[in-house]
C-alpha cells in the first residue's frame, strides 16, 4: 500500500550536504597505491557508490572522485592496504530526534522519546542509507534484520513492505526500535559510523515503521505441523520462539511463573521508555493464532523430563531472575531492595495513580498540591531520598521511576565514568528528571533504625583503567541519609536453569580467526569508532552471532536454550534472535518424543573427517556412500571447516579420525581430533558414530572418543576401528553397521 505520492521521494545517491563542519566545496580523494593491489575486487565489488572499477590492463583499481562519497568502506575491506581516502564524508545532516520530558514528573509515565514526526524527516533520514552491497549494520543487528531492505521501502512511500521486511527477522520491531543500544549494533556497524561519521538513524527508522504500520496477524504453514513444543518463559525469547513456532503450524504453550506475560517487557522496563500498549502486543498477536500461555505456573528444573515426556520439544527461555546483591552490613535491613521489586510495584503504582507506599516513610507526597519542586511531585515534607547501587540502564529505569514519586534520586556506581559502559542518552535524560549520579563512588556499609534502613555510608574509589578493578579511598568517606536503597547492578542465572541448561553462561566470544565472510566485509576493520562509544563493534557482533548460532543446537536432548537461560543478562534483541534460532531448529529436525510417529524426512548426517595422509578421508566416503543409500544426505568435512551452524544443521553426527601414537603403546586418536572433540559445543542428544583407521592397534582411541563425546552431550550409537588389512568385504560390513546405527533413528533426539 503506497502512502504518499512516489514522485517526489528524492532518489538515494551521492547526498548533497557534507558533515558538520566541512566545507561541501571539498570532495573525498581515493589514492590507490597500485604496488599493493592485487585485483582482488574486494573493494571494488564492496563500494556503494560504484566509484572503484578495474583497470583490464593491469588488473588493479581505478577511483573516480566525483563518485566517491568518502564513507571509506574501501579502506577498510581491502586486505592489503592498498587505498587511502582523504577527504570529507559528504552525507546529509543526521535527523534530530526529539525528547520530551514532562514539565511535572509526577506519575507521568508518558513515553520520553518521541521518534521520528513527519514522512519528510523518514524520508531525509532513509536518503542518507547507501544501501551498501556487503551492508555492515546487518552484521552488527543481532536479529541480522535486512537494514537495507526496510529503509529502500520506506524511500519507496510503502510502510507495509517495510514492516513486512522487518518482520521477516524481528518480532518486536517496535519494542526493539525503542529499547535496542543501536550505538553498539546496527548504527555502530553502519559504513557511515565505521568512518567515524553519525551512521544513519536505524533504530528511529524501525520505529517509525513499526508504530504507524500495523501488526500483521500470524498465519500459520504446515512447516512444523504436528511438533508440540513447551516454552518455559515469556519474555523476548520465549515470545520469538513462540513466534517462529506458531507460523510455523507447531502446538505451543508458554510455562510463566509471573501473573503476566511478557518478562522483562513487562516488569523491568518502565512506560516512559517502553509503553504498556508495545510491551503487551506480542503476546495479543500470540494468544490470537492459538498460542496457549499458562500464567502463574512456574516450572522447576525437576519438572524438565515430565515436560519432555508431554512434548516433542522444550525450550528454555527464562530470563536471568537473580538479583545481584552487594554483600555489605546492613544488606538485610528492611527498605533494602532489589531492582526487580521495585520496578515492579513502581510499574504498578504509576500505572493505577498510586503513590509507592515505601516512599511514605521520609516524606508525605501530595500529588495534586501546586506546590513543590518544577519537576517533582508536590510534597508537605522533605523528599525521601532513593539510593540506587549501580549506573547502568536498570539503576537509570529505577532512578527516574523514583523521581516520577518525588523522591530524590541518587545512582552510585564505583567505576570511572570514562570507564563505565553507561549509554550517554541514558545519563542524559535521568540528569535532566533530576537524578543524581555519582561515579567512582561505592557502599561500604549500610545502617538503621528499628530494623529499616536510614544512612549509607559510602566511600570514593580510584580507578587508572578499564582493565583493573576500582580502588576503595577508605580516607575519603562520608554518610548520606537514605529512605530506600535499590540494588541495580544486574541479574545472574538462576541455579535450577543453570541445572536443566549446563555449562552456562555461554560465553559471546570467537576464539578462533573469524569467518572469511566477517574479515571481508570490513565491520572488523574500525575496532573502536566515535559513534559506538569506542567500543569493538565488529567483535562484539561476532560474539553476539556466534551464539546465536549455538541456540540452535540443543543443551540436552530435545531440550533447547536461549535468551537469558544460555548466555546470562542479555539484551532483548539478542534474547528475540536466540529464541528464533532455537524454533527454526525444532521445525529443520521435526523430533518427536517417543511414542509418537515421525515425519518422514532424510537424516541429515555431518562426517567430520581428520584424516592426514587420505586413508581415513576414504574410508569415511565409503561410510557416507552406505549412509546416502539409506535415506541420508550427507555433508564430509575437515574437522578444522565444522561450525556451529554444520553441527546446527545435522541430525546424526560421524567422526572420523586416525590413530596416532606409539607402536600398541600410548595410542589414541589424533591430537587434532581430541581438540577437536573438547571444543566442541553441547550436541545434547546427538547420535554419534565413531570411525578409526590404524596401522596396528587401535589401542584406547574409541574409548576415548566416546567419553568425550559424551561430555559433550552426544549419544554414541556406533564404533568402528578399520586396519588397513581389513579386507574389503568385512570392512564394508562393518560400516554398513554404523550406517544402519545412525540411519532408524529420528531426525533429532526422539
Amino acid at each position: 500500500m503506497t502512502l504518499i505520492d512516489t514522485d517526489n521521494i528524492p532518489a538515494p545517491g551521492k547526498a548533497d550536504a557534507a558533515l558538520p563542519g566541512h566545507d561541501q566545496a571539498v570532495s573525498p580523494h581515493v589514492q590507490v597505491l597500485v604496488d599493493r593491489c592485487a585485483g582482488c575486487h574486494e573493494c571494488l565489488v564492496r563500494c556503494p557508490t560504484a566509484a572503484l572499477s578495474l583497470d583490464p590492463v593491469t588488473w588493479t583499481v581505478v577511483a573516480d572522485d566525483a563518485a566517491c562519497v568518502g564513507c571509506r568502506q574501501c579502506v577498510r575491506t581491502c586486505p592489503f592496504s592498498a587505498i587511502v581516502v582523504e577527504g570529507p564524508q559528504l552525507v546529509a545532516s543526521r535527523v534530530t530526534i526529539a525528547v520530551h520530558h514532562p514539565d511535572r514528573l509526577a506519575h507521568d509515565h508518558s513515553e520520553t522519546r518521541v521518534g521520528i514526526a513527519t514522512w519528510a524527516e523518514a524520508l531525509a533520514e532513509a536518503n542518507r542509507c547507501l544501501d551498501c552491497p556487503d551492508p555492515t549494520c546487518v552484521r552488527g543487528c543481532p536479529a541480522h534484520n535486512d537494514i537495507p531492505g526496510f529503509i529502500r521501502e520506506i524511500r519507496a512511500g510503502n510502510l507495509d513492505k517495510a514492516h513486512e521486511v522487518l518482520r521477516r527477522t524481528s518480532v518486536l520491531p517496535d519494542v526493539c526500535s525503542r529499547v535496542c543500544d543501536q550505538a553498539l549494533q546496527c548504527e555502530g556497524s553502519c559504513t557511515w559510523s565505521l568512518g567515524n561519521g553519525a551512521p544513519v538513524a536505524i533504530g528511529a527508522l524501525e520505529r517509525f515503521v513499526s508504530d504507524n504500520a500495523p501488526v500483521p496477524p500470524i498465519q500459520p504453514s504446515a512447516r512444523a505441523a504436528g511438533t508440540e513444543v513447551a516454552i518455559v518463559g515469556s519474555g523476548p525469547a520465549g515470545i520469538a520462539a513462540a513466534s517462529e513456532l506458531a507460523s510455523a503450524g507447531a502446538k505451543v504453550t508458554v510455562y510463566e511463573r509471573d501473573r503476566e506475560a511478557g518478562g522483562l517487557l513487562r516488569w523491568g522496563i518502565p512506560d516512559f521508555t517502553l509503553p504498556d500498549a508495545v510491551a503487551r502486543r506480542p503476546w495479543e498477536t500470540l494468544q490470537a493464532a492459538g498460542v496457549e500461555l499458562e500464567l502463574e505456573h512456574r516450572i522447576e528444573a525437576s519438572d524438565i523430563d515430565e515436560l519432555t515426556a508431554r512434548f516433542d520439544a522444550v525450550v528454555i527461555a527464562a530470563g536471568a531472575s537473580m538479583p545481584l546483591r552487594l554483600p555489605v552490613p546492613g544488606g538485610d535491613l528492611e527498605g533494602v531492595w532489589d531492582a526487580t521489586r521495585f520496578l515492579t510495584e513502581a510499574h504498578d503504582a504509576l500505572a493505577s495513580g498510586k503513590d509507592l507506599e515505601v516512599l511514605r516513610r521520609g516524606a508525605t507526597l501530595e500529588r495534586d498540591s501546586e506546590e513543590g519542586d518544577e519537576r517533582g511531585a508536590g510534597r508537605s515534607g522533605p523528599a525521601p531520598t532513593v539510593l540506587v547501587l549501580g549506573a547502568g540502564n536498570t539503576a537509570m529505569d529505577v532512578a527516574r521511576s523514583a523521581r516520577r514519586f518525588g523522591a530524590k534520586a541518587i545512582c552510585v556506581d564505583w567505576m570511572d565514568r570514562q570507564f563505565a559502559p553507561v549509554r550517554p542518552d541514558e545519563l542524559e535524560e535521568a540528569a535532566t528528571e533530576g537524578v543524581e549520579v555519582r561515579f567512582s563512588t561505592t557502599v561500604q556499609k549500610l545502617e538503621g533504625a528499628g530494623g529499616h534502613v536510614t544512612y549509607a555510608h559510602l566511600a570514593r574509589t580510584s580507578q587508572k583503567n578499564a582493565g583493573e578493578l576500582p580502588k576503595v579511598l577508605s580516607a575519603s568517606t562520608f554518610i548520606e541519609p537514605v529512605d530506600l536503597v535499590v540494588m541495580a547492578m544486574g541479574y545472574r542465572i538462576a541455579p535450577e536453569v543453570a541445572e536443566v541448561a549446563g555449562a552456562v553462561p555461554v560465553a559471546k566470544a570467537v576464539a578462533d580467526i573469524p569467518d572469511r565472510r566477517w574479515l571481508g566485509s570490513g565491520i572488523l576493520a574500525n575496532p573502536s569508532p566515535d559513534f559506538a562509544r569506542h567500543q569493538p563493534v565488529g567483535r562484539l557482533a561476532l560474539g553476539r552471532d556466534h551464539v546465536r548460532v549455538i541456540a540452535g543446537l540443543p543443551r540436552r536432548e530435545r531440550v533447547w536454550v536461549a535468551g537469558d537461560s544460555l548466555v546470562g543478562p542479555s539484551t532483548v534483541v539478542e534474547a528475540m534472535a536466540q529464541g528464533k534460532r532455537a524454533a527454526e531448529s525444532i521445525i529443520h529436525h521435526a523430533p518427536r518424543r517417543p511414542g509418537r510417529p515421525r515425519s518422514a524426512t532424510r537424516t541429515r548426517v555431518l562426517v567430520a573427517v581428520e584424516s592426514r595422509g587420505g586413508k581415513t578421508a576414504s574410508v569415511a566416503a565409503e561410510l557416507a556412500q552406505q549412509l546416502a543409500t539409506r535415506a541420508a544426505d550427507v555433508k564430509i568435512l575437515p574437522m578444522k571447516d565444522v561450525s556451529a551452524a554444520q553441527l546446527a544443521w545435522a541430525d546424526s553426527l560421524v567422526v572420523a579420525t586416525w590413530v596416532e601414537g606409539l607402536v600398541i603403546a600410548k595410542v589414541g586418536p589424533a591430537r587434532a581430533t581430541i581438540e577437536w572433540m573438547e571444543s566442541l559445543p553441547a550436541i545434547g542428544g546427538m547420535p554419534v558414530a565413531l570411525l578409526c583407521t590404524y596401522a596396528v592397534s587401535p589401542g584406547r582411541t574409541l574409548r576415548i572418543m566416546r567419553e568425550t563425546l559424551e561430555r559433550r552431550g552426544g549419544k554414541v550409537l556406533a564404533e568402528v576401528a578399520i586396519s588397513r588389512r581389513l579386507p574389503e568385504p568385512r570392512r564394508a560390513e562393518a560400516l554398513g553397521a554404523a550406517a544402519s546405527a545412525l540411519t532408524p533413528t529420528p531426525p533429532r533426539h526422539g
